[in-house]
């Protein structure tokens, strides 16, 4: 299976054929017994906190170096924005793929995307991966994004929309292909834009 070319073709596609990959290498059911506990499907972890599973078996050292990455970017780097150790995860020339279908090249494009976000929610962050899968260079993980528009957003014309006072708190994924140096050459950013949208007010 060409991991790659499922990814840059249609990476939600990707998304499943890394869970069947996951299925077929006899990880699954492990892994499946770590996330649910036994205690049978998740609820909206958006709405209802689900916590943090442990890591799933069988996972060799890059792997599991990739989902300890991202709980690191995503929890502490991204949530306390430590920008200057986004390349812990980041490759320099990276290519990031944003929700609504444009992307970006470059660690330091993505750097001024993401303070972006942070101007208009600056309690923005990320304290859930409630789902984690890793299968040689590809990773993914599923959480909660979370902020309230307490700030000014500009509306890239010069203006700014007035902050609704709105919290949002939304499910999201990121999918990664890494390279032998431990850091992401492309990176895919999942959530509902219409549900984000509608949360702060201006959906």
């Amino acid at each position: 299976m060409d991991r790659r070319s499922l990814l840059t073709n249609g990476a939600a596609a990707a998304f499943g054929a890394l869970a069947l990959t996951a299925v077929t290498s006899g990880n699954a059911e492990a892994a499946a017994a770590d996330w649910y506990g036994g205690r049978g499907l998740h609820p909206d972890p958006a709405s209802t906190p689900v916590p943090n599973p442990p890591f799933p078996h069988g996972l060799n050292r890059a792997e599991r170096h990739e989902l300890e990455t991202l709980d690191t970017l995503d929890f502490d780097v991204f949530t306390n924005q430590k920008w200057n150790r986004l390349k812990e995860s980041h490759a320099q020339n990276i290519r990031v793929h944003w929700p609504d279908g444009h992307y970006t090249d470059g660690i330091d494009k993505h750097i001024e995307d993401l303070k972006g976000l942070f101007a208009w929610a600056p309690d923005t962050r990320i304290h859930s991966h409630y789902l984690r899968l890793a299968t040689d260079e590809l990773s993914a993980v599923a959480g909660v994004m979370q902020g309230t528009f307490t700030r000014p957003m500009p509306d890239g014309n010069g203006g700014f929309i007035q902050p609704t006072g709105k919290k949002y708190s939304i499910n999201m994924a990121t999918i990664g292909i890494w390279n032998k140096r431990g850091t992401m050459d492309e990176e895919f950013l999942f959530w509902d834009n219409k549900t984000f949208f509608g949360q702060i007010g201006l959906g």
